[in-house]
Formats: C-alpha cells, structure tokens, sequence
C-alpha cells in the first residue's frame, strides 16, 4: 500500500503515523510493519511528534550540513537535502500486534523533508510473524 505526503517548505516534518497504522490489516496479528519514502531527499524517522523537537531536530539537520558548498550542488543544488536524508535513512519498522503498529507512548513516525516543498510517496508493506 502507498499514501503521498505533501509537504510546503524546505526542511519540515510532517506526522505519518496514522496513515501507516491505516495501511496494517485489521487480521495482522503480529508482525512487522516497514514504511519506506519512495525518495533520495526525504526520510523516515521514530521520534516524538512534539512542535518544539521537531522544530530542534530541523534546526539540528541545518546545523549539522550546511546549505551550500557541496560538489553536487553544481548539478541541481540540494546536496543538502540528499546528505539531510542520508544521515536519518528512508525506512523505518516497527513491531505490529493486533492489527496496529505497536509504538510507544511518545512515539509516532515522522517524515522527514530535506528538499520542499513537494509531495512524496511513502510505501508500507506488513509481515506477519
């Protein structure tokens, strides 16, 4: 199963987890489940959905690769992005049990953009144990 995300800046997060938790059969009584983003720029993360961290875990990834100054950036000007979304990865999988995603209290999933705005696919795919 498949969802888009549409994101409206550059570097944001957006929320996902009820979009992979609607992706888990209702029948799936324990598993996994993986949600992959379809893309080199974005990424996948489990983390709190709390405004404050997800705006310190944007202000980390600008601090930590600078905007500009990378040889990619001769070609299309987001080697930020790319090394953004390779430093968190595009996947995530978490332990499904009667037909949810079994995440913590704080958890959720974000999904992480490094090169909006834009609208961005994210693939979900459940094993049962």
């Amino acid at each position: 199963m498949t969802f888009t995300v549409e994101t409206d800046e550059r570097l944001t997060t957006v929320d996902v987890t009820e979009s992979i938790a609607a992706a888990v059969p209702d029948d799936c009584e324990s598993g996994t489940c993986t949600a992959f983003v379809e893309h080199t720029t974005a990424a996948l993360v489990v983390q709190e959905n709390e405004p404050r961290l997800r705006g310190d875990l944007e202000s980390f990834l600008r601090d930590l690769v600078p905007d500009s100054g990378h040889a990619h950036d001769e070609l299309d000007g987001n080697a930020d992005s790319h090394l953004r979304a390779a430093l968190l990865g595009p996947d995530v999988t978490v332990p499904v049990a009667d037909g949810e995603p079994a995440l913590g209290t704080w958890q959720s999933v974000l999904l992480v953009e490094c090169d909006g705005p834009r609208t961005r696919t994210v693939s979900v795919t459940t094993t049962e144990a």
